[in-house]
């Protein structure tokens, strides 16, 4: 099953189009560097972890897509496929923050962690030296897993050999239990230790969860993109959306209840080194963004998704889908901007730019990986099953 001619044109020019304000935006931003060293390392950690999150979410959905089947996964798969193929260059960009490490982290600052009682004692592991093996570590986890899925999942497409759908099943369910083990321990490192004296041990599980929820968002927009044009249009139906906002209605769900959790334990606990997290989010401005969270994130399309008929129009499926995408985007700022400015809501230009340049560079190198294969896979076996009792 070939693209269309006219598809191959739409997709260069977009990832042309990608490609040049991502360069543009980071150039931009380049110059930001001369002016505020510091903010620029906070604004590009923020847009990397999302952009990050989609290609690694791409990863775990196409690996749990192959753990269960069903029709849902074989029109989003290239799409995860060719995200989850973007690790190289997430790793390139990962490594202009060993230059922002005192910028971004306390305990990458000596005299900070002499003076400071729970510093040194967190210095084994917190550790600027220590802290990029564990990167190398969890790249090179990720990197084996994603190579040994595409892999096998093109050797399928070449010779159609059956078995190969048998080691695909057998190997995703521990590329999923490594995933979220080594992604659990990158949150804690990346993100949790931005406000060293605080820990939460479900932190890590709610950073899996919104990726998840990212990547299926960024997936119905991208199958519904790629609906009106060969081979998806034959064979996509109203069922495959009814099932892909099923599973974004159980992310939206699982997101709930461990953001919850967490903050339940930890405001009932009411200690003084874990509640301060909390206070830094809903004072200063962000207790705005804390409920436009509550009722965007979870109350709107938890209502939404509800009903049937939303999931079965996939014109609406896709706008919620594309509402959901940008308040990850919100709920990773919430997350991320107050450990930087001490509870005060702002959004400083290059906290826009970063993301916008990053996001520039993934989606042109994500065509380019969607351009190199057929839309749909092509011999796998349970293809037919599949798409057999769900024709309307």
């Amino acid at each position: 099953m070939n693209q269309s001619e006219q598809l191959q044109t739409q997709l260069n020019r977009f990832q042309k189009l990608a490609l040049i304000v991502g360069v543009a935006a980071l150039a931009l931003c380049g110059i930001g560097v001369a002016l505020n060293k510091a903010q620029f390392f906070q604004s590009y950690l923020f847009g990397y972890l999302f952009w990050f999150g989609i290609a690694i979410g791409c990863f775990s959905v196409v690996a749990l897509h192959h753990l269960v089947g069903g029709g849902w996964g074989f029109v989003i798969q290239r799409i995860l496929e060719s995200g989850s193929r973007t690790l190289p260059l997430m790793l390139i960009l990962f490594l202009p923050l060993f230059f922002g490490m005192q910028d971004l982290y306390l305990w990458a600052h000596p005299e900070a962690v002499a003076n400071d009682k729970i510093l040194h004692q967190k210095a084994p592991y917190l550790n600027v030296t220590f802290f990029w093996i564990r990167a190398g570590v969890y790249f090179a986890v990720w990197g084996f897993f994603i190579y040994v899925l595409n892999k096998w999942s093109q050797d399928q497409d070449r010779t159609g050999y059956p078995l190969l759908t048998l080691k695909i099943e057998k190997f995703a369910g521990p590329a999923l239990v490594f995933y979220v083990l080594t992604m659990s321990f990158a949150a804690f490192d990346w993100v949790m230790s931005l406000e060293p004296h605080w820990f939460s041990t479900i932190f890590g599980v709610i950073f899996v969860v919104g990726q998840g929820l990212t990547t299926l968002a960024f997936a119905i927009i991208g199958v519904k993109l790629l609906s009106d044009h060969q081979p998806i249009a034959s064979v996509i139906q109203t069922k495959h959306f009814h099932d892909l906002g099923n599973l974004m209605f159980a992310f939206v769900l699982l997101w709930a209840y461990v953001s919850f959790s967490q903050f339940f334990i930890i405001w009932s606990g009411n200690l003084p080194e874990e509640i301060t997290w909390y206070l830094h989010r809903i004072h200063g401005g962000w207790g705005v963004v804390a409920m436009i969270i509550v009722i965007f994130h979870f109350f709107v399309p938890f209502f939404l998704l509800l009903l049937r008929k939303t999931k079965q129009r996939s014109k609406v499926l896709v706008k919620i889908a594309v509402a959901m995408f940008f308040m990850r985007m919100v709920d990773l700022y919430w997350t991320v901007a107050p450990n930087f400015n001490e509870g005060k809501f702002g959004i400083h230009w290059m906290d826009v730019l970063a993301p916008v340049g990053i996001g520039g560079l993934w989606i042109a190198v994500f065509i380019a990986q969607l351009k190199g294969r057929a839309l749909m896979p092509l011999h796998d076996p349970r293809l037919t099953e599949a798409f057999a009792s769900h024709h309307e």
